[in-house]
């Protein structure tokens, strides 16, 4: 009987422990939102078998080890919300607000959600008899940042002295976590940043934006960008920048002359604010007397003369300050040649002209060094051809009746003696031999390899054929005292 029932108690203290553990609190492990939102907080009591019963539930804030009561859910007291929570802290299901015994789900919202909401929360259920059950959520609250761009002054001087200074401001104030400032420019200058971190946990973050005002400045568009978490603010205004007056004078084209009608100066300033005076003066001299002030402008009237020449002033002045520009002036007799029409054809022409002449000498160069080339080669293989290979011999001697009938003026050259005794010295005239081949072979010297085809032949003349020749030279005289002409026969080249 003794073993029986402490069977029985160890198998209904299984069932209970069994029971005890499948009871549990489901809670969401982390909600954010941001400060003025709303934000569920869900606490759900899962396995909640009869016959446990339900007595309490309790909401508690847990900050720094410390734990504060938010709102209680009594099946028999109802429901009670305890300051500072009152007015925000609502639960959600409406049987809870209604005294009804089940509280399986008791979710609460925050509402107008603040920055030192911002904590753990525990949500805890006393039953019977399983005892106490709890789970906790942690609540973070961010701080959407207030972003403006201001500049520094609604009009920007820019001074002689050219300073730096702070043009325009980006702030991104009370943020949480916080957020990141960056430009996008044209213009040329550098930002500075800083944060301070505020007393309710937020951050501000300022920017300026530095840099060298001036001309070039103005009407420049500068934008701060503002990127906090995901999302992305952009702020942009346009620089007002008043400056001096950038001056120059046109008008002068380098070509006035003698009677040019209708010519002028104009004085162009780029100035903020505009330009409210003028001043044109000649430099060593006073105006030409035909010259008319028109606002910013010099018109010169009737005919251009050497008096309207020397260096012209212009000074403008606006609310700045004031800057000059000059220019000298000279006359000519007549007018200067101007190119023909069509000046970039012209350009264009010339290019393409010089391309083709370059072409030209290249390709010049190119052949002259194949040919060179091709001759090197030519002569190197025929000296290192075998006997069997080398070209023939030079042809036979020609007989002297070939060559009598072959003979020209331009093949006498006349030697004049002035002496009998000079004769004795001439020498006589060898038979006939070839003394160089009829073409450039390999045996030719290469000293002589520049010339082709040269041959230079002797032969015996015949005086009674000289004597018939009509040519003024072909008769010979012999006798003392008496000029004495010699023939040579020289074959030219072919």
């Amino acid at each position: 009987m003794a073993l029986v029932l402490a069977g029985i108690y160890v198998l209904f203290s299984a069932l209970r422990f069994q029971d005890v553990s499948a009871q549990m609190v489901q809670m969401d492990s982390g909600k954010s939102g941001f400060v003025g939102s709303q934000v569920e907080l869900r606490c759900i009591f899962i396995n909640s078998n009869p016959p446990v019963k339900i007595s309490q539930v309790t909401w508690q804030k847990l900050l720094n080890g410390s734990k504060q009561n938010v709102a209680i859910a009594n099946p028999a007291l109802g429901v009670s919300v305890l300051p500072p929570f009152k007015e925000r802290v609502s639960f959600k299901q409406a049987a809870v607000r209604h005294r009804t015994p089940s509280l399986e789900d008791t979710t609460i919202f925050f509402n107008n959600l603040q920055l030192y909401d911002e904590a753990a929360y525990i949500c805890e259920y006393t039953t019977f008899p399983a005892g106490n059950r709890e789970n906790m959520v942690n609540l973070t609250v961010f701080a959407r940042p207030m972003t403006r761009m201001t500049l520094t002054t609604p009009t920007i001087v820019a001074r002689p002295q050219r300073r730096k200074m702070t043009v325009a401001t980006c702030v991104s104030a009370n943020g949480k976590p916080p957020s990141v400032i960056k430009w996008d420019t044209r213009l040329k200058g550098e930002a500075t940043f800083q944060e301070t971190r505020n007393q309710n946990g937020t951050v501000t973050v300022r920017s300026n934006y530095v840099l060298l005002p001036g001309r070039e400045t103005h009407k420049q568009k500068l934008t701060c960008i503002v990127t906090y978490r995901n999302e992305r603010f952009s702020d942009s205004v346009v620089l007002n920048v008043q400056h001096e007056p950038q001056v120059k004078i046109e008008g002068f084209d380098s070509n006035w002359y003698l009677n040019r009608q209708n010519v002028q100066l104009t004085c162009q300033a780029d100035a903020n604010p505009p330009v409210t005076v003028y001043q044109w003066k000649l430099l060593n001299g006073s105006l030409p007397s035909n010259v008319e002030i028109r606002n910013n402008s010099l018109f010169f009237k009737g005919p251009v003369t050497y008096d309207l020449a020397g260096t012209y002033v212009c000074h403008a002045t606006n609310g700045i300050g004031t800057r000059t520009s000059m220019v000298d002036v000279n006359i000519t007799e007549k007018p200067m040649a101007r190119g023909p029409p069509g000046g970039v054809i012209g350009i264009l022409g010339g290019i393409v002209a010089i391309g083709l002449i370059i072409g030209v000498a290249v390709t010049v160069v190119m052949v002259h060094r194949r040919q060179q080339k091709t001759r090197t080669e030519t002569d190197n293989d025929l000296t290192d051809l075998p006997p069997a290979h080398k070209p023939a011999p030079p042809p036979p001697k020609k007989k002297n009746s070939d060559m009598k009938g072959h003979l020209t003026s331009d093949d006498i050259q006349v030697v004049h003696l002035d002496k009998e005794q000079e004769i004795h010295k001439l020498p006589l005239q060898p038979p006939y031999y070839d003394i160089a081949p009829s073409e450039s072979t390999a045996f030719t010297d290469k000293s002589n390899s520049g010339h082709k085809d040269c041959e230079v032949q002797y032969a015996e003349l015949d005086t009674a054929a000289l004597a018939s020749s009509p040519s003024p030279r072909s008769c010979a005289q012999s006798g003392p005292g008496d000029l004495v002409e010699t023939l040579g026969i020289i074959r030219k080249s072919r």
